[in-house]
């Protein structure tokens, strides 16, 4: 039958005379319209309760292949390099291990500030005040601030900063003040005001 005369009957059919407790009985233009439509309603339905959630998972799937496919490019460099991940690891232990000799311990404090005295008077200054201030714990370390009082030139002032940046113990300098030395006026003599730091492990924990 052609599509002609498929549509010629069509036109002919009256659908109210269609039973539809019988469908052997319908004519046959009637049975493949109803055919192609039950056909799209099952895709239909077929793609919203299956297909589609398939798709989802699938979507997701190549999300997290993606994501894997990184992570093994991160893990194949870290591997692929981890000798030399280790090799530093070991400098910086023996970096902070000799960064931590430089801390003293109590003991040494008083060596220290012999030191620092020793470093000024060597450099002609003439001291007015040293002396130790209550100690500021922090995380992993704690400070030992020492205020100092000097009086000298100015280029005595510079060589004695100089010479306790040199020490060999860490030793920090804050909180410069310069002003004539009193009775100094005229010359070239000025008092020097200035805070130095030093620092201990902080090895028993002890809260800031």
């Amino acid at each position: 039958m052609s599509l002609n005369d498929s549509l010629k009957s069509l036109q002919e059919i009256d659908f109210n005379d269609i039973d539809f407790n019988n469908i052997g009985s319908w004519p046959g233009a009637v049975k493949v319209i109803a055919g192609t439509l039950l056909l799209v309603v099952v895709l239909a339905l077929g793609y919203n309760f299956h297909l589609k959630d398939l798709q989802a998972e699938l979507e997701r799937k190549q999300g997290e292949e993606v994501t894997l496919k990184g992570q093994f490019s991160k893990k194949a460099f870290e591997a692929a390099n981890l000798e030399a991940y280790k090799e530093q690891m070991q400098e910086m232990e023996l970096s902070f291990g000799a960064l931590l000799k430089q801390l003293p311990s109590d003991t040494e404090v008083p060596g220290l500030l012999e030191d620092i005295t020793r470093t000024g008077l060597g450099s002609g200054l003439e001291f007015e005040e040293i002396k130790l201030l209550p100690e500021a714990a922090q995380q992993f370390y704690i400070e030992l601030p020492i205020q100092i009082k000097v009086v000298g030139a100015y280029h005595d002032l510079a060589t004695f900063v100089s010479g306790v940046a040199s020490l060999p113990r860490i030793v920090t300098l804050h909180d410069f003040e310069l002003v004539p030395a009193k009775g100094g006026e005229g010359s070239s003599t000025l008092q020097m005001s200035i805070l130095a730091k030093t620092y201990r492990y902080n090895d028993k924990g002890e809260q800031p």
